[in-house]
């Protein structure tokens, strides 16, 4: 063959080649662009025919809201701080529960409402149904606090409950006593109209889950299974309805937790025989831990976005974004990668895109002479939902690569189940629809809690957890989590009684309606 045959012959098959990739191109944009046009998975069960109700309404009037904010109010200003697993300030608890009774007399009075102390300081109350056949469900919620203090720089007192431009500021306003009190204050409301509800339902109040609700979410869990419960879903905290704060989304979006990350603390040491500090070997316990402790921050887990829960989440939110972003997330069948590489980029997002890891602690050295014979870190880890514990730790062992540091598993758990979040999901439905009724320009879309709740230990009694409160965060809400000036409006406060005295009707319909259409064929 000639050169010039072979010439040709090249640049057909390169001809071919192009176009080719050229046709799959164009028939890959064309599938993303119907997608990105007709994906709506919001519709749901919004336009069908529900269940007709006598829904009673709740109009508070000005002596009701004084009373309600100065209940609140007083509940924030009881310090029941957890310290730890085994220090908590037992005089507040007590405190308390004794404030409880005291607002809320009709629950505790209330022939429909049985009431039982568990380990001292939490709280099960189960509302009898008047249709047995109903699958009862749980709402659950927290007295406990993490602690704090004024000279962290908090615009009011800690435990004041102080109001400045119409926020309660305090401690617990957001976690968790916002819906301790709102769960409890709506039932009251309801009590006093002579509801009675078909669908029983309970309301637990842990008072340790920020140490981890070994005493009281897990004695509630044990109480429940000698009894043969089974749930429809549990509801507790968790997300909350964002407004600003997903750079480029249009409009305030409600996102309800459908699984939790897993979590795991790995204890990192390295021992040699000590020394004076004027004959120092060539490697110290200190720089052989802190060299293990780089590779780990060096080496982040691998991305794994898409692969969970939180792509429900941004094809829930899709429309709601402009160009390009709504193409982008309409197909993250095609742009997962992508997108995972743009949220990695800030540590509030990061989150969303793998198994985050922190180095919490690192403990070495008694004297300024003496080579330390010990070197001590802590890791926490935030597990995806697409990995496992030991999966972490093999992970964990081979990124440190380093025999000399032992590594040991403290604590750890591995990610919680993904609860349902489609049509014929009761929960889930049933706290959009609640959601929607009070804020119809809201985006409702299932979502992920990068921390933990007391709901993780409920998960033998239901196969649904939600984890929701109604409360607005706008940017910078987030940090007075656990932070400082923690606070929560006045007018959110009242949104958030009203929020659940509408969630315990809505529940007693019998069942969800036929959708109107099916979503999630495309």
């Amino acid at each position: 063959m000639t050169e010039s045959g072979q010439k040709l012959k090249i640049f057909k098959f390169l001809k071919i080649v192009i176009s080719s990739f050229l046709i799959a191109a164009l028939l890959l944009f064309t599938i993303a662009s119907i997608r990105t046009l007709s994906l709506d998975v919001n519709v749901g069960l919004q336009l069908a025919r529900w269940e007709k109700t006598n829904n009673l309404s709740l109009v508070i009037d000005h002596h009701q809201r004084e009373e309600l904010l100065a209940n609140f109010k007083e509940a924030i200003r009881i310090p029941t701080v957890s310290f730890s697993e085994t220090e908590s300030n037992t005089t507040a608890l007590l405190q308390f529960d004794r404030l409880l009774r005291k607002v809320f007399p009709t629950v505790f009075s209330s022939s429909l409402v049985h009431h039982e102390l568990v380990a001292n300081y939490s709280h099960l109350f189960w509302v009898q149904g008047s249709q047995h056949d109903l699958v009862p469900y749980l709402l659950l919620a927290h007295i406990d606090v993490v602690p704090a203090s004024e000279a962290d720089g908090w615009e009011a007192p800690p435990f004041s409950a102080q109001e400045i431009d119409g926020f309660i500021y305090g401690r617990g306003t957001i976690d968790d006593k916002s819906p301790v009190m709102g769960i409890l204050q709506a039932l009251e409301y309801l009590l006093k109209k002579g509801y009675a509800p078909r669908r029983g339902f309970y309301i637990g109040l842990g008072h340790d889950e920020e140490v981890s609700g070994f005493k009281g979410a897990l004695n509630i869990v044990h109480i429940m299974k000698q009894r043969g419960v089974q749930l429809s879903f549990v509801m507790d905290e968790g997300l909350a309805v964002l407004d600003g704060v997903i750079s480029g989304l249009q409009g305030p979006a409600a996102l309800i937790g459908i699984s939790e990350k897993g979590s795991a603390t790995v204890k990192l040491s390295v021992s040699m025989v000590p020394g004076h500090s004027s004959m120092p070997p060539r490697e110290t316990t200190i720089g052989i831990l802190a060299a293990a402790v780089k590779r780990l921050e060096d080496n982040p887990m691998p991305r794994l976005f898409g692969h969970g829960p939180e792509r429900e989440t941004f094809e829930h939110l899709a429309q709601n974004f402009g160009l390009p972003m709504k193409f982008i997330m309409s197909n993250l069948w095609l742009f997962a990668p992508l997108l995972g590489r743009i949220l990695e980029r800030k540590p509030d997002t990061n989150a969303f895109v793998r198994t985050t890891t922190a180095v919490t602690m690192f403990n070495a050295g008694v004297k300024v002479n003496i080579i330390p014979s010990l070197a001590e870190a802590y890791v926490n880890l935030r597990i995806h939902s697409a990995q496992s514990l030991k999966e972490v730790l093999d992970l964990v062992q081979s990124t440190v690569g380093d025999q000399r540091v032992k590594i040991e598993l403290v604590d750890g758990f591995d990610p919680l189940p993904v609860s349902s979040a489609d049509e014929k999901s009761f929960g889930f439905q049933i706290i959009k629809k609640t959601v929607l009724d009070m804020f119809p320009t809201v985006t409702v879309a299932p979502g992920i809690c990068i921390g933990n709740t007391d709901s993780r230990h409920f998960k033998d009694l239901t196969n649904d957890i939600y984890r929701f409160a109604p409360i607005w965060f706008k940017p910078g809400d987030a940090q007075r989590f656990h932070g400082i000036n923690e606070r929560i409006s006045k007018k959110n406060y009242e949104e958030v009684v009203v929020f659940y005295f509408s969630l315990i009707q809505n529940c007693d319909i019998q069942k969800l309606p036929e959708p109107h259409s099916s979503v999630h064929e495309l």
